[in-house]
């Protein structure tokens, strides 16, 4: 589904150039359930921007389902993110301003495409799945930190995406919370069949996937110690 070919990512601070990933070549099968595992400033987050095709490689290709994604303009790499990646962040990124109802519906705004569902009812039939339907009114800073994650993950499925790539996504909750939305990733995978992508830097959530990825200093590694 995903190749990585040959792929290096290079910023510059200043006149020193730094090497975020380094010469890296993976291979993600469709409906896999993976855990890409590294510590703080290991590359293991540029890795997921450029596989979420938030960032193009400075070399190097990306192949998504045969094409070549990695030189594509902006607005073409946007429509294909927007329909094929859903995002979930350690942060949860929801707007406060907006009801959880209007968050989970924000990717639907951008879509170029004609929906194929009526995105009020897919969202209201998600936000019942995750058991946060009683909460679709509520502004997300009123409601806890496990059910804004779970609102995040509400919203990164509404495009009906192929890839959920997870950022973290327990960082900011309580292990018991924790692992009820690391199920709820894997029932993702099991269920709806999409490909979850798990980023983290502890061996215990990264355990509990299907296959690791280890990156260390921008290269995937055989062990992460």
């Amino acid at each position: 589904m995903i190749k990585l070919q040959n792929v290096n990512k290079s910023y510059f601070l200043g006149d020193e150039e730094v090497k975020a990933v380094r010469d890296i070549n993976l291979s993600i099968k469709e409906k896999e359930f993976i855990g890409i595992l590294g510590s703080s400033g290991s590359g293991k987050s540029t890795l997921m921007h450029i596989i979420g095709l938030l960032e193009q490689p400075t070399s190097g290709k990306v192949i998504l389902e045969g094409k070549d994604v990695s030189k594509l303009a902006d607005v073409e790499l946007s429509k294909i993110r927007n329909s094929t990646v859903g995002f979930v962040f350690q942060s949860f990124n929801l707007i406060n301003r907006f009801t959880v109802l209007e968050n989970v519906l924000l990717p639907t705004k951008y879509s170029k495409e004609p929906l194929l569902l009526d995105p009020v009812t897919k969202a209201e039939d998600l936000l019942k799945r995750f058991g946060i339907y009683d909460r679709r009114n509520f502004f997300p800073n009123k409601i806890s930190g496990g059910q804004q994650q779970r609102v995040a993950i509400t919203r990164a499925l509404i495009m009906n995406p192929k890839i959920i790539l997870a950022d973290e996504p327990t960082g900011n909750l309580d292990s018991k919370t924790g692992d009820e939305i690391i199920d709820i990733l894997k029932s993702l995978n099991n269920d709806f069949g999409v490909t979850v992508i798990i980023v983290t830097h502890e061996h215990g959530i990264a355990a509990k996937t299907k296959r690791q990825i280890y990156i260390k200093d921008g290269q995937v590694v055989e062990k992460y110690l």
